[in-house]
C-alpha cells in the first residue's frame, strides 16, 4: 500500500524544505505519528469516533439509474458525502485531532479552500474544546460564505487572507507563517496530502479508510475488484485515500481528475512549494501560476507528492475536465440518483460519464463522491442563471 521510496520521499517528490526551527517541529510530529499510528489504544479511539461521530462505514452505492443512462460499465459511488460535516475531510481531521491531543496541543490552526476542511476542523475543536483558527482565502470566503458561517458558529476564528489571489495557496502560506511563529503551542491540522513530511504520509494514513472500506464492499457486492477508481484531485487527499488500498492491485486503473484551468499533472514541473517537492504549475518567472476552478477545493497550483510519483511511475493517470462538463455532471447525478455532489466530486463524475459508455457492461467503476453539494447550490444556481 505504500509507495514511499524512503521516509517522506516518493521518488524525487516529497521531503521537507522548511526552516531549521520548523524542521524540529516536523521531526517531532513524525516521531509522534509513527508512535501512535500502530498503537492499539489510539486506533481503537480513532475507530470509535469514526463510527460514533463521523458515521462510518458509509455505503458503496450502486448507481443503477446513472449506469442505465450511460449504458456501459456498472457505476458504484463511495459515499463520503454522508459523513458528518458532509465530506471526506473529517476522516483525517479526526485522526490528527486525536494525535494533537496526545501531543498536548492547546491551539489548532488549519487552512481551507472550499471550507469543508475548515468546518471539519472547527467541528472537532468544538468537541475537544480546542482553540481554533482557520485561514481561508478572501475570494473563497465570498464563494463559500455559508461554510464561513458554519465555522464561526462552531467557535472558530476565520481569517480571510487577501494576499495573492486570495485563494487556497495563500491560505496555506498564512497558516505556515503562523506555525513558524507559534510552533511551541500550536498544532497545524493540514487538510490535504501536501506539505512537508510527515503531512502527506499522515493524511494518506487517515484517509485510507475510504479504500479500505470500498475494497471490502466491492468484493462483497461483486466478488471482484473494480476496473477503475476515479476521484477528483486538487491537493489530493480524497484521491489518495480512495486509491490507497488499490495501489498494489495492478489490474485496477487509478484515475485522478483535475480542472482544466488548474492542470497541475498535465503542465506542472518538479518544484518546491509549501515545504515539499511535487509537480507545480509555474509562470514565466518561476513562481506558482495563478489557477482557477469553480470548485474552490481544487484551486491549487501543486498536488500531493505521492500523486506526482504515481503519475511519473505510470501507476495512476490524471485527466482534465472543463467547467461545463462539471456543471453537467453536477446536474446529471442530482437528477438520476437524487444525490447532489460537491463541485469537487462532480469532476470525477464528469470523467466517469465519458469513459463508462466505452466500457463493457460487466466492468466496474467506483467514483469517490468526496462531498455533498449543499455548499455549492447557491453558486451553481447563479452560474446556471448566467
Amino acid at each position: 500500500m505504500s509507495t514511499e521510496t524512503k521516509q517522506g520521499q516518493f521518488g524525487q517528490f516529497g521531503g521537507s524544505y522548511v526552516p531549521p526551527e520548523l524542521q524540529e517541529v516536523m521531526d517531532y510530529l513524525s516521531e509522534q505519528f509513527n508512535k501512535y499510528k500502530d498503537d492499539p489504544e489510539f486506533n481503537e479511539e480513532f475507530r470509535y469516533y469514526l463510527r460514533e461521530f463521523v458515521g462510518r462505514e458509509n455505503p458503496l452505492t450502486f448507481a443503477k439509474n446513472l449506469t442505465d443512462k450511460l449504458g456501459g460499465a456498472k457505476i458504484y459511488l463511495k459515499r463520503e458525502d454522508l459523513n458528518h460535516t458532509g465530506a471526506h475531510k473529517i476522516n483525517n481531521v479526526m485522526g490528527q485531532i486525536l494525535l494533537a491531543k496526545r501531543m498536548g496541543a492547546k491551539r489548532i490552526i488549519a487552512e481551507t479552500g472550499a471550507g469543508q476542511h475548515g468546518v471539519a476542523t472547527a467541528t472537532v475543536c468544538a468537541m475537544f474544546d480546542m482553540d481554533c483558527t482557520i485561514y481561508m482565502g478572501a475570494e473563497d470566503t465570498r464563494r463559500q460564505s455559508l461554510n464561513v458561517f458554519r465555522m464561526e458558529l462552531l467557535g472558530a476564528k476565520v481569517v480571510a487572507v487577501d494576499k495573492g489571489q486570495g485563494r487556497l495557496k495563500d491560505a496555506v502560506d498564512e497558516a505556515l507563517n503562523d506555525l513558524v511563529v507559534n510552533y511551541q503551542n500550536t498544532f497545524y491540522l493540514l487538510g490535504s496530502a501536501v506539505g512537508p513530511h510527515p503531512f502527506p504520509t499522515m493524511v494518506k494514513h487517515f484517509q485510507s479508510v475510504i479504500s479500505e472500506e470500498s475494497k471490502r464492499q466491492i468484493l462483497e457486492k461483486e466478488g471482484r475488484l473494480p476496473d477503475a477508481v476515479i476521484a477528483c484531485a486538487g491537493g489530493g487527499s480524497n484521491a489518495i485515500g480512495a486509491f490507497a488500498h488499490y495501489i498494489e492491485e495492478e489490474g485496477v486503473r487509478l484515475i485522478g481528475v483535475e480542472p482544466d484551468q488548474a492542470p497541475t499533472m498535465a503542465e506542472g514541473v518538479p518544484a518546491v512549494i509549501h515545504g515539499f517537492k511535487c509537480l507545480v504549475l509555474l509562470d514565466d518567472e518561476g513562481n506558482p501560476r495563478k489557477t482557477y476552478s469553480i470548485a474552490a477545493g481544487l484551486d491549487y497550483p501543486g498536488i500531493g507528492p505521492e500523486h506526482s510519483y504515481l503519475q511519473e511511475s505510470g501507476r495512476a493517470e490524471y485527466v482534465m475536465v472543463s467547467n461545463e462538463e462539471v456543471l453537467q455532471a453536477f446536474q446529471v447525478l442530482s437528477r438520476t440518483e437524487g444525490i447532489i455532489p460537491a463541485l469537487e466530486s462532480s469532476h470525477a463524475v464528469a470523467h466517469a460519464m465519458k469513459i463508462a459508455p466505452q466500457m463493457s457492461r460487466d466492468q466496474i467503476i467506483i467514483i469517490n463522491i468526496s462531498g455533498r453539494g449543499d455548499k455549492d447550490v447557491e453558486q451553481v444556481f447563479h452560474m446556471l442563471q448566467k
